[in-house]
């Protein structure tokens, strides 16, 4: 399923950074998206004290059949049906090194997609987009080696400046960067009195929709439906990253 080889994995450090900065400027943050039929949630976990990565895609069905509606603002969790989901595992190919995970996790995420047999329109990934200091994580890497639209739905932050967001779900506050102010993403509250996500563009998609759809596939729990499913995939044994 990936759409081209757009460089080789087997790079020192000092060599990533300055792909990353290339790469960099292909990363789109304006909306390119087809109508959404499907969704993938994408996480990554690992096995046997980091040796082992193992990748976990679910791919789930738009619009939820139980609501029968087509743009709901919210959901429940069982209303989004898992159509597909996928395993990899395979040996890790870079040891830990901050700002260069994509090199670390993104060689199993595309394997794993390459065994789907249908295509998502949409994919949420477990980590950052643009928020990362030279722009382009995980979700931004991988959304460029799929060309497909991606979302960053992290659980910490990597880099910037940010309020507090409002304390209802829903009430989200720019994630800033830089001497300019750069917004590169978004700290939402996506369930109240509890710890808020931070969601930035991958490729293909504007903060504006990023935000939009994290907050339409959100149901019960803290984490959107398509990364809460593929995280507890990723998670069914071994370390987690």
């Amino acid at each position: 399923m990936p759409s081209a080889d757009l460089h080789d994995w087997n790079l020192a450090p000092r060599e990533a950074i300055a792909l990353q900065t290339r790469l960099a400027g292909y990363v789109e943050r304006a909306d390119r998206l087809e109508p959404v039929r499907r969704i993938a949630g994408v996480d990554i976990g690992f096995e046997q004290g980091g040796e082992i990565t193992r990748a976990a895609v679910v791919v789930l069905a738009w619009p939820p059949q139980a609501s029968g509606e087509s743009e709901p603002a919210t959901l429940e969790p069982a209303t989004l049906e898992i159509v597909e989901q996928v395993v990899h595992r395979e040996p890790t190919r870079m040891p830990y090194v901050p700002g260069l995970l994509s090199f670390r996790e993104v060689p199993a995420a595309l394997a794993a997609f390459e065994r789907l047999t249908m295509t998502p329109q949409l994919v949420m990934v477990d980590g950052q987009g643009i928020a990362h200091p030279r722009r382009i994580g995980v979700a931004s890497h991988l959304g460029l080696w799929l060309d497909l639209p991606t979302i960053g739905v992290a659980k910490s932050r990597l880099c910037g400046r940010h309020t507090e967001p409002g304390p209802e779900r829903g009430d989200w506050t720019p994630l800033v960067d830089g001497p300019d102010d750069e917004v590169i993403g978004a700290v939402l509250r996506s369930r109240v009195k509890v710890k808020p996500i931070f969601v930035s563009p991958g490729h293909r998609v504007s903060l504006a929709t990023a935000i939009d759809w994290v907050t339409r596939c959100l149901g019960r729990t803290k984490l959107p439906e398509p990364t809460r499913l593929a995280d507890r995939l990723a998670s069914r044994r071994g370390e987690r990253r």
